[in-house]
């Protein structure tokens, strides 16, 4: 099927929406029309309490990188089936492990002359969706679609993965783009990894280096996870935080720490003035205060000055702490400014041709300038 490719990932959170947008962004331009679905929705604004399920069930990153790349309402394909744990329960007690009916209609939806190239995103891993019958192998198979994996790379290790999915998928395995890489190894890796790589027989189209802003969190999201009270600034909840720092020092270091970090979350303790202050002068984010007690009414105005919001959290340093170094890296691509990093990302750091040769798209290639 020369029309349709499958994108996954050995992990969730592995950069495959950057790799969407990248692509579709390409193929744009050379002036194919790109349609963009997920066959299982996993990020839905939905909760079963609400009653039923939206319909047609648009997954939020499929609305996001349509909204961003202006497609077409009709080119935003639904999903045949939401991960969560309350269809999933269902799921099992019925013991359904097929996709259905949805499957078969969006084969042959696939099938005609004129449906355009069609980009597919997979679940998180090479077995989540089993449940539901759409995992990604299941998906290459019953599709029969090349499938390009975007797989975050730390080091030789991370090969195991890679292995696993070439020995899943077979010659359906097209290529992987190796992201996440520290930046001063993407030259190293190039060189040596790469052609070590594809000598076991996984092509590799690009390395991408790790990037801060793609791994940030927007400060309504840590609200969120956090169950924060918002004390001012609410208005600037969409601010990107990049880093963490924790304010548990004395006011000297604690300055010139600061000072050497950008777009941080500041977490001390709601006693800490001194610290507090520092970190209004600093690339800060956000200010999230810890403990007991609340802030001096000078400054939450001095924040709301510098237009810094100001949260405050019950659990301690070390509970909120944990909870934002969750956050980083497993956010969505749902911010405009990181869709625009993406772009750039994917062009500098992938060999889209050889991609598009690969997995049947190479008339589409766009010639280097």
């Amino acid at each position: 099927m020369g029309s349709t490719l499958l994108i996954g990932s050995c992990e969730p959170f592995s950069g495959k929406s950057a790799l969407v947008l990248g692509i579709a962004r390409h193929l744009r331009s050379a002036g194919a029309r790109v349609l963009f679905g997920k066959p299982l929705a996993t990020s839905l604004d939905w909760e079963p309490g609400e009653g039923t399920p939206p319909s047609p069930l648009i997954d939020d990153d499929v609305r996001f990188v349509g909204e961003i790349l202006g497609l077409a309402e009709q080119d935003l394909l639904p999903s045949l089936h939401l991960l969560s744990a309350h269809s999933g329960k269902h799921r099992l007690a019925d013991g359904v492990l097929t996709a259905g009916d949805g499957l078969d209609h969006l084969r042959s939806s696939l099938q005609q002359p004129d449906s355009g190239i069609t980009l597919l995103e997979a679940a998180g891993s090479l077995h989540e969706g089993l449940l539901y019958g759409l995992s990604l192998v299941q998906l290459a198979r019953d599709l029969d679609a090349p499938v390009v994996l975007v797989h975050l790379w730390e080091d030789s290790r991370s090969v195991d993965a890679l292995l696993a999915a070439q020995q899943q998928l077979g010659e359906r395995l097209r290529g992987v783009v190796l992201n996440a890489v520290t930046p001063e190894d993407v030259e190293t890796l190039e060189r040596d990894v790469v052609p070590a790589l594809q000598a076991l027989g996984i092509e590799v189209f690009g390395v991408m280096p790790r990037s801060p802003l793609l791994r940030s969190v927007t400060v309504g999201e840590l609200v969120r996870r956090l169950d924060a009270r918002v004390l001012c600034c609410r208005e600037k909840l969409d601010l990107l935080v990049e880093t963490l720092s924790i304010g548990a020092m004395n006011v000297n270091s604690a300055m010139e720490f600061f000072r050497r970090r950008r777009n941080m979350a500041v977490v001390t303790g709601a006693d800490r003035t001194d610290i507090q202050l520092a970190a209004l002068e600093a690339s800060t984010q956000c200010l999230i205060l810890t403990g007991a007690g609340d802030p001096l009414p000078q400054l939450i105005s001095r924040a709301d000055e510098l237009e810094v919001p100001l949260l405050k959290v019950e659990q301690d340093t070390l509970g909120t702490v944990e909870v934002i170094e969750q956050a980083f890296g497993h956010v969505r691509l749902h911010e405009a400014v990181k869709a625009t990093y993406a772009f750039r990302l994917v062009e500098e750091h992938c060999r889209l041709n050889d991609l598009f040769e690969a997995v049947g798209f190479e008339a589409l290639a766009i010639p280097s300038n």
